[in-house]
């Protein structure tokens, strides 16, 4: 699924488009606090669904290849986060709905007909 059709469904508020914003085809979400988790994923065109608002989000995010974060949860995005997320060129979001509720929606986006 597009990334930008994602975003119009969810609602979402794009912080920072990153280079490949419009090129992004979401084809696998990951949904996780805990970074060391996200460390052993190994898919291609990810999203990262999470509600730490932190600069380990974004390097992690980096890391593993994602295509964008999702801070979810309403969370306040550090500045420090914002900036990291523009010098390595990450799409960063943020979502007023629980991770619950996000990946539900996000299931039945990506879900065939």
């Amino acid at each position: 699924m597009k990334l930008e059709a994602m975003v119009a469904a969810l609602a979402c508020k794009v912080v920072h488009k990153g280079g490949r914003y419009d090129a992004a085809d979401i084809r696998h979400v990951v949904a996780s606090d805990l970074m060391s988790d996200v460390l052993v994923v190994d898919k291609d065109h990810l999203l990262l669904v999470t509600s730490l608002p932190s600069d380990q989000t974004i390097r992690t995010a980096d890391i593993v290849g994602a295509s964008a974060v999702l801070v979810v949860n309403n969370k306040a995005l550090p500045a420090s986060m914002l900036a990291l997320a523009r010098e390595m060129d990450m799409t960063l979001m943020q979502s007023k709905l629980p991770k619950f509720e996000t990946c539900v929606q996000i299931g039945k986006l990506m879900s065939p007909p």
